[in-house]
């Protein structure tokens, strides 16, 4: 698994483990051992114009995923024998949106941010949470995961 993690803000963020997390729950999907995904974390401001530009809704956000493959939840992205590897897609994470849902819901910062990066790469991976079935089946995805690296969710 190929992870490109960069950080373009100022909180210090544990980005080997977060790194590692993406690792395993690409494992936790089935994806094939050269699949890509791009990690960036960012501020406020440039989440804020991310979140402007490309969901043309206001303010920041914590985690933003854009695919790049037409996944659906479950079945994993195959590479073409002939061609490039999988490239999921890039996710980006706003620490300072993280830190305030975290105070805010009373849950450690780290579990809140492993709660959005795994977040993240399942949106990737094709689940959402548009309908409450989405949204239960996501929820579900991202409580398994968690428990595997001792990050429990309520």
């Amino acid at each position: 698994m190929t992870v490109l993690v960069s950080d373009e803000q100022d909180d210090p963020i544990p980005m080997q483990s977060l790194s590692d997390l993406v690792g395993i729950v690409m494992e936790a999907e089935g994806l094939e051992r050269d699949t890509v995904i791009d990690l960036t974390f960012v501020g406020e401001a440039a989440m804020t114009e991310l979140n402007q530009t490309h969901m043309n809704k206001t303010g920041s956000t914590d985690v933003l995923s854009f695919p790049i493959e037409d996944a659906q939840p479950g079945i994993s992205p195959r590479r073409n024998p002939a061609g490039p590897p999988v490239h999921l897609g890039d996710i980006f994470v706003c620490p300072r949106v993280v830190a305030a849902n975290a105070t805010e819901t009373d849950v450690p910062f780290s579990d809140e941010l492993a709660l959005v990066v795994v977040h993240g790469v399942l949106h990737l991976l094709g689940y959402d949470h548009v309908d409450d079935d989405d949204a239960d089946l996501m929820e579900s995805r991202e409580r398994s995961i968690l428990q595997q690296v001792g990050s429990v969710r309520p």
